[in-house]
């Protein structure tokens, strides 16, 4: 069993989960975090540090959410390890709350890409 970053962390990308993470198992994408699931150890320690209550248990996935758990296990060994606490990005705060942003908004890019092309 894993722990997972599901739709409402795109966007937001608060990296306080991070901070709290024993074995480094997020992976940060340009918009969004993800959690390795071989790396995961199911400590529970990142969920209430999520300000925008993005991370679940796999068992209590929200139906409309139960595809997260293969794009966090897709996307983990394509996206940069992320250990350290970044700032998020400014305008995260509109971002909280937004419904189904996955379908318009997700990119699948690993973080940094977008500044290094600049």
């Amino acid at each position: 069993m894993t722990y997972v970053v599901t739709d409402d962390c795109i966007k937001c990308k608060y990296t306080d989960c991070v901070g709290v993470c024993p074995v480094d198992c997020f992976h940060e994408g340009e918009n969004m975090l993800v959690i390795d699931p071989e790396e995961c150890i199911d400590c529970s320690l990142c969920v209430p540090e999520c300000p925008v209550n993005a991370i679940y248990f796999e068992d209590d996935l929200p139906p409309d959410q139960q595809h997260f758990l293969g794009i966090n296990a897709e996307y983990a060994p394509r996206w940069p390890v992320i250990s350290q606490v970044k700032d998020a990005p400014s305008d995260a705060d509109e971002w909280a709350g937004i419904p189904s942003k996955y379908e318009n908004h997700f990119n699948p890019e690993p973080a940094g890409r977008l500044e290094d092309s600049e």
